[in-house]
């Protein structure tokens, strides 16, 4: 009999996954990571670990598999709060979630079930594996979940063909209504419990509270910039080269404050992103007010009036070539190829039409249509219908 180890997370999710390898013949072993201490940065009652651990003990017991508790704390903040520190601090938005997923539910916690004399993990991601055979090798595919309103392969987009091996997704082929109505039939604790907000098992956290930690609250000047502004009405240039003109439409406007007028204040440009609209806390504007560029060297945020402002805009985006990954390693392009995919830049964004370009230096993703908030240090994915091919962290 083969072996899971599931992640039991206390969410229904990962509850009717423990059900389903059960009913599906495997010995199945849950597992409850924690992976924070630290109550002061969290909105306390919206999904403390402690109640959420208790309510994976009971769907255990519920289903009478054996349970236990491991302390990731240590690795998590190491290989994720650290490294979000460090990227804020650079004016780089990370995104903890797709992190979580690569450095520790795949990696420690998968190391630590196959210890325990696992063949598989696996979690409560709305996503699918599938298998495919080339050249006599069996190659991971990994698939949009069946549910198009909760798939959540983006999440998974830094996974390796290593790691797809030892993964299994029970609910991948189920819609949440779906889930729920069986968590409800089996008299699950976690039938009716709402989904988990915010950081990658951390909980709700009040980001700014949470930065402070490490990076000091610092007063700057809120711009704004002119939507008719001369910046936006140049004239393309001519280029030699194709790589040259993909690194024009790749690089972002640099503003300085003659371009612009002084609004506001801020507390410190590391604490805000591309294409944020709240927390500004600037009116008056007939339209609200969108983050257009942030500058953490001169700690200083441009904004722009309205979701349509040009500022907000870019055809391309460029991924450095040590942080292009591919899942299927067997597509990967060589320098000077091309390849039509569909792509994101943020979870829940509609799939866009676009153009992976690959050079020795790294890759652009030139889209059909220009693409609003583009933002260092978030992840682009890019899919072949509903396989997710390979992913990158923006560079600019």
């Amino acid at each position: 009999m083969k072996r899971v180890v599931v992640g039991l997370s206390g969410g229904v999710d990962s509850s009717v996954a423990a059900y389903l390898l059960q009913e599906q013949g495997y010995e199945v072993i849950g597992l409850f990571m924690k992976n924070w201490h630290d109550d002061s940065v969290t909105i306390s009652n919206e999904c403390p670990w402690l109640e959420d651990s208790n309510d994976a003990l009971l769907v255990a017991e519920k289903l009478g598999i054996p349970f236990q508790t491991v302390d990731l704390s240590e690795q998590y903040k190491e290989k994720i709060v650290d490294y979000m520190f460090n990227e804020y601090e650079k004016g780089r938005t990370p995104n903890p979630d797709v992190l979580c997923n690569r450095e520790i539910k795949f990696d420690v916690f998968m190391k630590i079930a196959l210890s325990l004399g696992a063949d598989y993990v696996a979690t409560g991601h709305y996503c699918r594996k599938g298998t495919i055979e080339k050249e006599g090798k069996e190659v991971y595919q990994l698939l949009a979940g069946a549910d198009g309103n909760k798939d959540q392969s983006y999440f998974l987009c830094q996974l390796s063909q290593e790691q797809l091996a030892k993964s299994l997704f029970p609910i991948g082929e189920l819609t949440k209504p779906e889930v729920r109505e069986i968590a409800a039939k089996l008299d699950l604790i976690t039938a009716d419990k709402k989904d988990s907000q915010g950081l990658c098992f951390i909980g709700k956290v009040r980001l700014p509270e949470f930065l402070q930690q490490k990076l000091q609250p610092k007063d700057g000047l809120i711009f704004e910039v002119n939507a008719q502004a001369d910046i936006y009405n140049r004239s393309r240039p001519e280029f030699e080269t194709e790589k040259a003109a993909l690194a024009y439409e790749a690089e972002s406007i640099h503003y300085t404050p003659e371009m612009a007028k002084v609004v506001g204040k801020h507390q410190g440009a590391h604490y805000f992103t591309n294409g944020q609209r709240k927390g500004l806390n600037v009116g008056g504007t007939k339209e609200a007010l969108f983050i257009i560029a942030t500058d953490v060297t001169t700690n200083t945020i441009y904004t722009g009036q309205g979701s349509s402002h040009p500022g907000l805009y870019k055809k391309a985006l460029f991924v450095a070539q040590p942080e292009v990954h591919w899942i299927r390693e067997d597509l990967a392009l060589a320098d000077g190829e091309t390849m039509e995919v569909m792509a994101r830049i943020r979870y829940r964004q509609e799939l866009q039409k676009a153009t992976l370009h690959q050079f020795d230096n790294g890759m652009y993703v030139s889209f059909e249509a220009p693409q609003s908030a583009i933002t260092e240090g978030q992840f682009v994915a890019w899919y072949d219908g509903d396989e997710l091919l390979g992913s990158g962290v923006i560079s600019k």
